[in-house]
């Protein structure tokens, strides 16, 4: 669902989290539940009838509330999506950057290399 975008795929994961604490009531809550359990996937649960009515039921005020906006209002709706995104990408490659080198450059004990029988 998040064609492989590292960023997308976190702010994804907060969203079902959010779902998960109840934040969109107790047919979501166990939706998301599901998902974030590996149980479902996020595409096998939208095909639950009684997820995806769900999801359309309270996506329906979002839709009306997008439609009335003008041109300009969903430009900046779309560039804040472009920023938080931009946001969560800094964090994970700050994340990274901080983290251990767990590259080649250091040889663990117990890779296998160097060490023979013969």
């Amino acid at each position: 669902m998040s064609q492989g975008d590292p960023a997308q795929a976190r702010l994804l994961r907060k969203s079902l989290e959010t779902l998960a604490a109840g934040h969109g009531g107790d047919t979501l809550k166990e939706m998301a539940q599901e998902v974030l359990s590996g149980r479902a996937s996020l595409r096998d649960a939208a095909n639950v009838s009684a997820y995806s009515d769900q999801l359309v039921e309270q996506a329906t005020p979002m839709a009306e509330k997008w439609a009335s906006l003008t041109d300009a209002e969903r430009e900046e709706l779309a560039a804040e999506g472009r920023r938080a995104i931009a946001a969560e990408q800094e964090q994970i490659d700050e994340e990274r950057r901080a983290a251990p080198d767990k590259g080649g450059s250091q040889k663990s004990r117990h890779d296998g290399r160097g060490w023979s029988l013969y």
